[in-house]
């Protein structure tokens, strides 16, 4: 079965191109983005958050399967980097690019609720994961990527990754899910009640 996804977004292969020319290598994977447009596409006039914008690729994927009406906030540390999702993305009046540490953005944000998060770095991953799980809307949806193991972890991230899997399992505000899959992905929905 093939699983790439048949749609991509127009402004990937420059993305692709600007974010190899800079040496940035963790841009989103395909699988990963199209469920990310997927994940979108189901929230009309969605509000969503991504913590770790990168290159832009991650965003690219999001805001091509987001409506008119929805908007995405991206939060990136690195201003060279974003600057790559800026030149591509910077345009389109459904995103807001933020340059600056997610972990501080986090503490600091005091508007509504997202109906999804996705966390592709460590604020709100590894680093202040109770204040962007406060930030799911109920029905909202929680994403988390880069999970399986890789040669070139650090010591010691594989236990950091698996304590993170089973805070998210331990959670009974959150129905979560574990994908061997992609890059390694866990979602988790916030109950309703």
């Amino acid at each position: 079965m093939d699983d790439t996804p048949g749609l991509l977004p127009p402004a990937l292969p420059a993305l692709r191109a600007k974010a190899a020319g800079a040496g940035f290598t963790m841009s989103c994977d395909d699988r990963t983005g199209g469920l990310l447009a997927a994940l979108a596409a189901a929230r009309p006039a969605g509000r969503i958050l991504e913590l770790g914008t990168g290159a832009g690729e991650g965003s690219a994927w999001l805001l091509g399967g987001m409506d008119p009406d929805s908007r995405l906030i991206s939060v990136e540390l690195d201003p060279e980097v974003q600057a790559i999702a800026r030149e591509h993305l910077g345009s389109d009046p459904r995103v807001t690019l933020v340059t600056g540490d997610g972990g501080s953005w986090l503490e600091q944000y005091r508007g509504e609720p997202f109906d999804l998060v996705f966390a592709d770095t460590w604020p709100g991953k590894f680093t202040h994961l109770d204040r962007a799980l406060e930030l799911v809307a109920p029905g909202g949806i929680y994403l988390i990527d880069d999970l399986t193991p890789r040669p070139e972890w650090p010591a010691g991230h594989g236990a950091a990754v698996e304590r993170l899997s089973a805070r998210l399992a331990d959670r009974a505000d959150f129905r979560s899910v574990r994908m061997a899959w992609s890059t390694g992905l866990l979602m988790a929905v916030r109950s309703a009640a």
